[in-house]
Protein backbone atom coordinates (compact mmCIF):
# COMPACT_ATOMS: atom_id res chain seq x y z
CA UNK A 1 0.00 0.00 0.00
CA UNK A 2 1.22 3.50 -0.80
CA UNK A 3 2.39 5.73 2.04
CA UNK A 4 1.75 9.49 2.14
CA UNK A 5 3.98 12.05 3.85
CA UNK A 6 3.34 15.79 4.07
CA UNK A 7 6.44 17.79 3.24
CA UNK A 8 5.81 21.53 3.43
CA UNK A 9 2.98 22.38 1.07
CA UNK A 10 3.47 19.13 -0.91
CA UNK A 11 2.85 15.44 -0.33
CA UNK A 12 5.29 12.64 -1.07
CA UNK A 13 3.69 9.38 -2.18
CA UNK A 14 5.88 6.27 -1.83
CA UNK A 15 5.13 2.82 -3.23
CA UNK A 16 7.09 -0.37 -2.55
CA UNK A 17 7.75 -2.35 -5.75
CA UNK A 18 9.41 -5.45 -4.33
CA UNK A 19 13.14 -6.18 -4.09
CA UNK A 20 16.05 -6.11 -6.51
CA UNK A 21 18.54 -8.92 -7.16
CA UNK A 22 20.57 -7.84 -4.11
CA UNK A 23 17.56 -8.00 -1.79
CA UNK A 24 17.23 -4.21 -1.58
CA UNK A 25 13.70 -2.86 -1.48
CA UNK A 26 12.65 -0.96 -4.61
CA UNK A 27 10.67 2.21 -3.92
CA UNK A 28 9.08 4.63 -6.34
CA UNK A 29 8.06 8.09 -5.30
CA UNK A 30 5.90 10.89 -6.61
CA UNK A 31 5.40 14.42 -5.34
CA UNK A 32 1.83 15.74 -5.39
CA UNK A 33 0.94 19.39 -4.89
CA UNK A 34 -2.65 20.48 -4.09
CA UNK A 35 -4.28 23.18 -6.17
CA UNK A 36 -4.69 26.62 -4.58
CA UNK A 37 -7.96 27.12 -2.67
CA UNK A 38 -8.53 23.45 -1.80
CA UNK A 39 -9.86 22.73 1.69
CA UNK A 40 -8.09 20.24 3.95
CA UNK A 41 -10.87 17.72 3.41
CA UNK A 42 -10.58 18.09 -0.37
CA UNK A 43 -6.78 17.76 -0.15
CA UNK A 44 -7.03 14.57 1.92
CA UNK A 45 -9.43 12.93 -0.54
CA UNK A 46 -7.42 14.06 -3.61
CA UNK A 47 -4.04 12.87 -2.29
CA UNK A 48 -5.49 9.51 -1.26
CA UNK A 49 -6.97 9.11 -4.73
CA UNK A 50 -3.65 10.06 -6.35
CA UNK A 51 -1.85 7.53 -4.12
CA UNK A 52 -4.17 4.75 -5.34
CA UNK A 53 -3.66 5.77 -8.98
CA UNK A 54 0.11 6.06 -8.55
CA UNK A 55 0.28 2.61 -6.95
CA UNK A 56 -1.72 1.16 -9.84
CA UNK A 57 0.64 2.75 -12.40
CA UNK A 58 3.61 1.30 -10.51
CA UNK A 59 1.99 -2.14 -10.48
CA UNK A 60 1.51 -1.97 -14.28
CA UNK A 61 5.08 -0.85 -14.86
CA UNK A 62 3.98 2.55 -16.16
CA UNK A 63 6.21 4.52 -13.78
CA UNK A 64 9.89 4.82 -14.59
CA UNK A 65 12.68 6.63 -12.82
CA UNK A 66 16.37 7.18 -13.29
CA UNK A 67 17.10 4.18 -11.09
CA UNK A 68 16.24 1.76 -13.89
CA UNK A 69 19.21 -0.06 -15.43
CA UNK A 70 20.17 0.76 -19.01
CA UNK A 71 19.52 -2.83 -20.15
CA UNK A 72 16.02 -2.84 -18.64
CA UNK A 73 15.13 0.53 -20.13
CA UNK A 74 16.49 -0.56 -23.53
CA UNK A 75 14.03 -3.48 -23.54
CA UNK A 76 11.18 -1.07 -22.77
CA UNK A 77 12.42 1.15 -25.58
CA UNK A 78 12.38 -1.74 -28.04
CA UNK A 79 8.87 -2.78 -26.96
CA UNK A 80 7.22 0.63 -26.63
CA UNK A 81 9.03 2.59 -29.33
CA UNK A 82 11.20 0.64 -31.77
CA UNK A 83 8.73 -2.16 -32.53
CA UNK A 84 6.06 0.42 -33.36
CA UNK A 85 8.11 3.06 -35.17
CA UNK A 86 11.08 1.42 -36.89
CA UNK A 87 11.53 -0.96 -39.81
CA UNK A 88 12.10 -4.65 -38.96
CA UNK A 89 15.53 -4.62 -40.63
CA UNK A 90 16.54 -1.61 -38.51
CA UNK A 91 15.38 -3.34 -35.32
CA UNK A 92 17.25 -6.51 -36.28
CA UNK A 93 20.44 -4.49 -36.73
CA UNK A 94 19.94 -2.79 -33.36
CA UNK A 95 19.36 -6.13 -31.65
CA UNK A 96 22.72 -7.39 -32.93
CA UNK A 97 24.47 -4.48 -31.22
CA UNK A 98 22.76 -4.86 -27.84
CA UNK A 99 24.87 -7.73 -26.41
CA UNK A 100 28.06 -5.65 -26.62
CA UNK A 101 26.29 -2.55 -25.28
CA UNK A 102 24.66 -4.37 -22.36
CA UNK A 103 27.92 -6.10 -21.45
CA UNK A 104 29.52 -2.66 -21.04
CA UNK A 105 26.79 -0.39 -19.63
CA UNK A 106 23.66 -2.52 -19.27
CA UNK A 107 24.11 -2.84 -15.50
CA UNK A 108 24.44 0.93 -14.92
CA UNK A 109 21.44 2.97 -13.71
CA UNK A 110 20.35 5.64 -16.17
CA UNK A 111 20.80 8.41 -13.61
CA UNK A 112 24.35 7.18 -12.91
CA UNK A 113 25.44 6.79 -16.54
CA UNK A 114 28.23 9.28 -17.23
CA UNK A 115 30.24 10.30 -20.34
CA UNK A 116 33.32 8.46 -19.05
CA UNK A 117 31.37 5.17 -19.14
CA UNK A 118 30.63 5.73 -22.82
CA UNK A 119 34.17 6.85 -23.70
CA UNK A 120 35.59 3.76 -22.01
CA UNK A 121 33.17 1.57 -23.99
CA UNK A 122 34.09 3.17 -27.33
CA UNK A 123 37.80 2.84 -26.54
CA UNK A 124 37.27 -0.85 -25.82
CA UNK A 125 35.50 -1.34 -29.15
CA UNK A 126 38.56 0.05 -30.94
CA UNK A 127 40.87 -2.57 -29.41
CA UNK A 128 42.07 -5.60 -31.42
CA UNK A 129 40.22 -8.83 -30.74
CA UNK A 130 36.85 -7.23 -30.04
CA UNK A 131 35.28 -8.94 -33.03
CA UNK A 132 34.22 -12.37 -31.88
CA UNK A 133 34.13 -15.52 -34.01
CA UNK A 134 30.75 -15.44 -35.71
CA UNK A 135 31.43 -17.24 -38.98
CA UNK A 136 32.24 -20.84 -39.80
CA UNK A 137 33.89 -22.71 -42.65
CA UNK A 138 32.42 -26.02 -43.78
CA UNK A 139 34.73 -29.01 -43.68
CA UNK A 140 34.88 -31.52 -46.52
CA UNK A 141 33.04 -33.89 -44.21
CA UNK A 142 29.83 -31.90 -44.74
CA UNK A 143 29.62 -32.81 -48.42
CA UNK A 144 30.71 -36.39 -47.68
CA UNK A 145 28.12 -36.69 -44.92
CA UNK A 146 25.33 -35.58 -47.26
CA UNK A 147 26.48 -38.05 -49.89
CA UNK A 148 26.74 -40.97 -47.45
CA UNK A 149 23.23 -40.31 -46.15
CA UNK A 150 21.74 -39.78 -49.60
CA UNK A 151 20.53 -36.36 -48.51
CA UNK A 152 20.17 -33.57 -51.05
CA UNK A 153 21.05 -29.93 -50.40
CA UNK A 154 17.35 -29.06 -50.67
CA UNK A 155 16.47 -31.62 -47.99
CA UNK A 156 19.17 -30.29 -45.68
CA UNK A 157 17.88 -26.75 -46.25
CA UNK A 158 14.34 -27.84 -45.38
CA UNK A 159 15.37 -29.66 -42.19
CA UNK A 160 17.69 -26.90 -40.97
CA UNK A 161 15.60 -23.89 -41.97
CA UNK A 162 18.60 -22.44 -43.87
CA UNK A 163 17.99 -21.34 -47.47
CA UNK A 164 18.98 -23.64 -50.31
CA UNK A 165 21.17 -20.87 -51.74
CA UNK A 166 23.05 -20.55 -48.44
CA UNK A 167 23.57 -24.31 -48.16
CA UNK A 168 24.78 -24.51 -51.77
CA UNK A 169 27.21 -21.60 -51.30
CA UNK A 170 28.50 -23.07 -48.07
CA UNK A 171 29.27 -26.45 -49.64
CA UNK A 172 30.81 -24.99 -52.81
CA UNK A 173 32.86 -22.17 -51.27
CA UNK A 174 33.33 -23.39 -47.69
CA UNK A 175 32.76 -20.05 -45.94
CA UNK A 176 29.88 -17.67 -45.39
CA UNK A 177 27.75 -19.00 -42.55
CA UNK A 178 27.07 -17.49 -39.13
CA UNK A 179 27.03 -19.40 -35.85
CA UNK A 180 23.25 -19.71 -35.72
CA UNK A 181 22.96 -21.21 -39.20
CA UNK A 182 25.98 -23.47 -38.68
CA UNK A 183 24.34 -24.85 -35.53
CA UNK A 184 21.04 -25.37 -37.36
CA UNK A 185 22.79 -27.41 -40.06
CA UNK A 186 24.68 -29.47 -37.48
CA UNK A 187 21.44 -30.12 -35.57
CA UNK A 188 19.66 -31.17 -38.79
CA UNK A 189 22.44 -33.70 -39.39
CA UNK A 190 22.42 -34.74 -35.71
CA UNK A 191 26.18 -34.22 -35.37
CA UNK A 192 28.29 -31.89 -33.18
CA UNK A 193 29.07 -28.48 -34.69
CA UNK A 194 32.82 -29.11 -34.74
CA UNK A 195 32.31 -32.30 -36.78
CA UNK A 196 31.38 -30.38 -39.93
CA UNK A 197 32.52 -26.79 -39.27
CA UNK A 198 35.71 -24.92 -38.42
CA UNK A 199 35.54 -21.44 -36.88
CA UNK A 200 36.88 -18.58 -38.96
CA UNK A 201 39.18 -16.61 -36.68
CA UNK A 202 38.54 -12.89 -36.49
CA UNK A 203 40.88 -10.81 -34.37
CA UNK A 204 40.40 -7.54 -36.17
CA UNK A 205 39.08 -4.29 -34.76
CA UNK A 206 35.62 -2.90 -35.30
CA UNK A 207 35.45 -0.16 -37.92
CA UNK A 208 34.82 3.43 -36.92
CA UNK A 209 31.50 3.24 -38.75
CA UNK A 210 30.39 0.24 -36.63
CA UNK A 211 31.45 1.98 -33.41
CA UNK A 212 29.49 5.07 -34.40
CA UNK A 213 26.42 2.89 -35.03
CA UNK A 214 26.71 1.75 -31.39
CA UNK A 215 26.99 5.39 -30.28
CA UNK A 216 23.91 6.42 -32.26
CA UNK A 217 21.83 3.58 -30.86
CA UNK A 218 22.80 4.41 -27.27
CA UNK A 219 22.09 8.09 -27.91
CA UNK A 220 18.69 7.32 -29.45
CA UNK A 221 17.69 5.21 -26.44
CA UNK A 222 18.86 7.87 -23.97
CA UNK A 223 17.15 10.67 -25.92
CA UNK A 224 13.90 8.75 -25.50
CA UNK A 225 14.61 8.45 -21.77
CA UNK A 226 14.89 12.25 -21.64
CA UNK A 227 11.66 12.66 -23.62
CA UNK A 228 9.88 10.25 -21.25
CA UNK A 229 11.25 12.28 -18.31
CA UNK A 230 13.20 9.37 -16.89
CA UNK A 231 16.46 11.36 -16.87
CA UNK A 232 17.18 15.06 -17.30
CA UNK A 233 19.86 14.92 -19.99
CA UNK A 234 21.50 12.59 -22.49
CA UNK A 235 25.16 11.89 -21.58
CA UNK A 236 25.87 11.04 -25.25
CA UNK A 237 25.52 14.74 -26.03
CA UNK A 238 28.63 15.36 -23.91
CA UNK A 239 30.72 12.76 -25.74
CA UNK A 240 32.39 13.23 -29.11
CA UNK A 241 31.19 10.43 -31.41
CA UNK A 242 33.89 8.09 -32.74
CA UNK A 243 35.57 9.26 -35.93
CA UNK A 244 34.81 7.49 -39.18
CA UNK A 245 37.47 6.82 -41.81
CA UNK A 246 35.74 7.96 -44.96
CA UNK A 247 35.54 5.27 -47.65
CA UNK A 248 34.81 5.81 -51.29
CA UNK A 249 31.77 3.98 -52.62
CA UNK A 250 32.80 0.97 -54.72
CA UNK A 251 31.58 1.04 -58.30
CA UNK A 252 32.40 -0.13 -61.82
CA UNK A 253 33.73 2.20 -64.47
CA UNK A 254 32.32 2.27 -68.02
CA UNK A 255 34.54 -0.48 -69.42
CA UNK A 256 33.93 -2.78 -66.45
CA UNK A 257 30.18 -2.16 -66.71
CA UNK A 258 30.21 -3.12 -70.37
CA UNK A 259 32.16 -6.29 -69.53
CA UNK A 260 29.60 -7.17 -66.86
CA UNK A 261 26.67 -6.67 -69.24
CA UNK A 262 28.37 -8.84 -71.88
CA UNK A 263 28.99 -11.61 -69.30
CA UNK A 264 25.31 -11.53 -68.30
CA UNK A 265 24.24 -12.73 -71.75
CA UNK A 266 25.30 -16.31 -70.86
CA UNK A 267 23.54 -16.33 -67.47
CA UNK A 268 20.02 -17.49 -66.43
CA UNK A 269 17.34 -15.19 -67.82
CA UNK A 270 15.98 -13.99 -64.47
CA UNK A 271 19.39 -13.01 -63.09
CA UNK A 272 20.31 -11.26 -66.34
CA UNK A 273 17.18 -9.08 -66.10
CA UNK A 274 17.60 -8.38 -62.37
CA UNK A 275 21.24 -7.24 -62.63
CA UNK A 276 20.51 -5.15 -65.71
CA UNK A 277 17.69 -3.34 -63.89
CA UNK A 278 19.97 -2.62 -60.93
CA UNK A 279 22.52 -1.08 -63.28
CA UNK A 280 20.06 0.97 -65.34
CA UNK A 281 17.77 2.12 -62.52
CA UNK A 282 20.00 2.25 -59.43
CA UNK A 283 17.48 0.35 -57.30
CA UNK A 284 18.16 -1.00 -53.84
CA UNK A 285 18.11 -4.79 -53.55
CA UNK A 286 14.87 -4.81 -51.55
CA UNK A 287 13.19 -2.48 -54.06
CA UNK A 288 14.16 -4.76 -56.94
CA UNK A 289 12.91 -7.92 -55.20
CA UNK A 290 9.66 -6.14 -54.31
CA UNK A 291 8.77 -5.16 -57.88
CA UNK A 292 5.43 -6.43 -59.22
CA UNK A 293 4.12 -6.41 -62.78
CA UNK A 294 1.41 -3.95 -61.78
CA UNK A 295 4.18 -1.42 -61.02
CA UNK A 296 5.11 -1.17 -64.72
CA UNK A 297 3.22 1.02 -67.17
CA UNK A 298 4.34 -0.46 -70.47
CA UNK A 299 2.35 2.10 -72.50
CA UNK A 300 4.07 5.12 -70.98
CA UNK A 301 7.36 3.40 -70.14
CA UNK A 302 7.20 4.10 -66.39
CA UNK A 303 8.11 2.02 -63.36
CA UNK A 304 6.79 2.84 -59.85
CA UNK A 305 8.97 1.94 -56.87
CA UNK A 306 6.54 1.57 -53.97
CA UNK A 307 7.59 -1.40 -51.81
CA UNK A 308 10.55 -3.47 -50.63
CA UNK A 309 10.98 -7.20 -50.17
CA UNK A 310 13.19 -7.74 -47.13
CA UNK A 311 14.48 -10.53 -44.94
CA UNK A 312 15.12 -10.84 -41.20
CA UNK A 313 15.63 -14.23 -39.51
CA UNK A 314 12.51 -14.21 -37.28
CA UNK A 315 10.20 -13.00 -40.08
CA UNK A 316 11.77 -14.68 -43.12
CA UNK A 317 10.98 -12.83 -46.41
CA UNK A 318 8.32 -10.14 -46.00
CA UNK A 319 6.96 -7.08 -47.78
CA UNK A 320 7.58 -3.62 -46.37
CA UNK A 321 7.32 0.03 -47.37
CA UNK A 322 10.20 1.77 -49.13
CA UNK A 323 13.10 3.03 -47.02
CA UNK A 324 11.72 6.59 -46.81
CA UNK A 325 9.10 8.82 -48.43
CA UNK A 326 11.53 9.93 -51.15
CA UNK A 327 12.19 6.29 -52.04
CA UNK A 328 8.61 6.03 -53.33
CA UNK A 329 9.29 7.27 -56.86
CA UNK A 330 8.48 6.84 -60.55
CA UNK A 331 11.31 6.09 -62.99
CA UNK A 332 11.37 6.42 -66.75
CA UNK A 333 12.32 3.24 -68.61
CA UNK A 334 14.37 3.22 -71.82
CA UNK A 335 13.11 1.37 -74.88
CA UNK A 336 15.77 -1.31 -74.38
CA UNK A 337 14.73 -1.95 -70.78
CA UNK A 338 11.05 -2.08 -71.78
CA UNK A 339 11.81 -4.68 -74.46
CA UNK A 340 13.79 -6.72 -71.94
CA UNK A 341 10.93 -6.61 -69.39
CA UNK A 342 8.36 -7.68 -71.98
CA UNK A 343 10.53 -10.67 -72.87
CA UNK A 344 10.93 -11.51 -69.16
CA UNK A 345 7.15 -11.38 -68.63
CA UNK A 346 6.67 -13.79 -71.54
CA UNK A 347 9.38 -16.08 -70.15
CA UNK A 348 7.67 -16.13 -66.74
CA UNK A 349 4.26 -16.83 -68.26
CA UNK A 350 5.64 -19.80 -70.21
CA UNK A 351 7.32 -21.19 -67.08
CA UNK A 352 4.08 -20.78 -65.13
CA UNK A 353 2.21 -22.86 -67.72
CA UNK A 354 4.88 -25.57 -67.53
CA UNK A 355 4.55 -26.16 -63.77
CA UNK A 356 0.75 -25.73 -63.65
CA UNK A 357 -0.89 -25.73 -60.21
CA UNK A 358 2.49 -25.66 -58.42
CA UNK A 359 2.75 -21.95 -59.31
CA UNK A 360 1.99 -19.44 -56.54
CA UNK A 361 0.70 -16.21 -58.08
CA UNK A 362 2.40 -13.28 -56.31
CA UNK A 363 2.69 -10.85 -59.20
CA UNK A 364 6.43 -10.47 -58.56
CA UNK A 365 8.93 -9.91 -61.37
CA UNK A 366 11.56 -12.07 -59.69
CA UNK A 367 10.52 -15.31 -58.05
CA UNK A 368 11.54 -18.77 -56.97
CA UNK A 369 10.82 -21.66 -59.36
CA UNK A 370 7.21 -21.83 -58.05
CA UNK A 371 6.33 -18.13 -58.16
CA UNK A 372 6.99 -17.35 -54.50
CA UNK A 373 8.98 -14.14 -53.82
CA UNK A 374 12.70 -14.47 -54.47
CA UNK A 375 14.83 -14.46 -51.31
CA UNK A 376 17.04 -11.32 -51.45
CA UNK A 377 20.07 -13.32 -50.29
CA UNK A 378 19.64 -15.69 -53.24
CA UNK A 379 20.37 -12.82 -55.63
CA UNK A 380 23.30 -11.60 -53.51
CA UNK A 381 24.90 -15.05 -53.35
CA UNK A 382 24.46 -15.62 -57.08
CA UNK A 383 26.00 -12.24 -57.92
CA UNK A 384 29.03 -12.97 -55.72
CA UNK A 385 29.69 -16.20 -57.63
CA UNK A 386 29.06 -14.46 -60.96
CA UNK A 387 31.66 -11.78 -60.19
CA UNK A 388 34.30 -14.36 -59.36
CA UNK A 389 33.53 -16.52 -62.42
CA UNK A 390 33.96 -13.59 -64.79
CA UNK A 391 37.08 -12.07 -63.20
CA UNK A 392 35.31 -8.79 -62.45
CA UNK A 393 36.34 -6.37 -59.68
CA UNK A 394 35.19 -7.56 -56.21
CA UNK A 395 32.08 -5.39 -55.99
CA UNK A 396 28.83 -6.15 -54.17
CA UNK A 397 25.27 -6.05 -55.40
CA UNK A 398 24.86 -2.59 -53.84
CA UNK A 399 27.86 -1.41 -55.88
CA UNK A 400 25.59 -1.51 -58.95
CA UNK A 401 23.55 1.29 -57.37
CA UNK A 402 26.75 3.28 -56.90
CA UNK A 403 27.73 2.49 -60.49
CA UNK A 404 24.42 3.85 -61.75
CA UNK A 405 24.85 7.09 -59.79
CA UNK A 406 28.48 7.53 -60.81
CA UNK A 407 27.74 7.08 -64.52
CA UNK A 408 24.86 9.58 -64.31
CA UNK A 409 27.08 12.17 -62.63
CA UNK A 410 29.85 11.60 -65.17
CA UNK A 411 27.28 12.12 -67.94
CA UNK A 412 26.52 15.58 -66.56
CA UNK A 413 23.20 14.86 -64.80
CA UNK A 414 22.75 17.36 -61.96
CA UNK A 415 22.89 16.18 -58.34
CA UNK A 416 19.25 17.02 -57.61
CA UNK A 417 18.07 14.75 -60.44
CA UNK A 418 20.43 11.96 -59.37
CA UNK A 419 19.18 12.25 -55.77
CA UNK A 420 15.54 11.94 -56.88
CA UNK A 421 16.44 9.06 -59.20
CA UNK A 422 18.07 7.13 -56.34
CA UNK A 423 15.32 7.95 -53.85
CA UNK A 424 17.59 9.65 -51.33
CA UNK A 425 15.88 11.53 -48.50
CA UNK A 426 17.97 14.68 -49.14
CA UNK A 427 20.34 16.03 -51.79
CA UNK A 428 22.98 16.22 -49.02
CA UNK A 429 22.97 12.42 -48.80
CA UNK A 430 23.81 12.17 -52.50
CA UNK A 431 26.43 14.90 -52.27
CA UNK A 432 28.17 13.20 -49.32
CA UNK A 433 28.26 9.73 -50.87
CA UNK A 434 29.42 10.86 -54.31
CA UNK A 435 31.49 13.91 -53.36
CA UNK A 436 34.56 12.69 -55.26
CA UNK A 437 32.58 11.86 -58.42
CA UNK A 438 30.84 15.25 -58.32
CA UNK A 439 34.17 17.05 -58.00
CA UNK A 440 35.60 15.05 -60.91
CA UNK A 441 32.56 15.88 -63.06
CA UNK A 442 32.84 19.56 -62.19
CA UNK A 443 36.55 19.56 -63.04
CA UNK A 444 35.79 17.88 -66.38
CA UNK A 445 33.09 20.47 -67.07
CA UNK A 446 35.49 23.31 -66.28
CA UNK A 447 38.12 21.84 -68.61
CA UNK A 448 35.54 21.39 -71.35
CA UNK A 449 34.38 25.00 -71.03
CA UNK A 450 37.94 26.27 -71.07
CA UNK A 451 38.71 24.24 -74.20
CA UNK A 452 35.55 25.48 -75.92
CA UNK A 453 36.41 29.12 -75.17
CA UNK A 454 40.00 28.54 -76.35
CA UNK A 455 38.71 27.21 -79.68
CA UNK A 456 36.30 30.13 -80.03
CA UNK A 457 39.08 32.58 -79.27
CA UNK A 458 41.27 31.08 -82.03
CA UNK A 459 38.44 31.35 -84.55
CA UNK A 460 37.85 34.98 -83.62
CA UNK A 461 41.53 35.78 -84.01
Amino acid sequence: MASIQKRGDCYRITVSCGYDVNGKQIRKQETWRPEPGMTQRQITKAVEREAVLFEERCRRGQVLDGGIRFADFAELWFADYAEKQLRPTTIAGYRKMMPRINAAIGHIRLDKLQPHHLMSFYANLEEPGVRTVTRYRAQNTLSELLHSRGMSQAELARKSGVTVAKVSTLIKNGTGVYTKNAQRIADALAVPLETVFDPVASNGKLSGNTIQHHHRLISTILSTAVKWQVIFSNPCERVDPPKIARKEAKYLDEEQTVKLLEALQDEPEQYCVAITLLLYLGLRRGELCGLEWQDIDFDRGLLTVCRSSLYVPHKDVFEDETKNISSHRVLKLSDGVLTMLKAHRLYQQEHRLQIGDQWHETGRLFTKWNGEPLHPDTLTNWFSRFIRRNDLPPVTLHSLRHTNATLLIAAGVNVKTVSAHLGHSTIATTANIYAHQIQSAEAAAADALEEKLRIAKRKHA
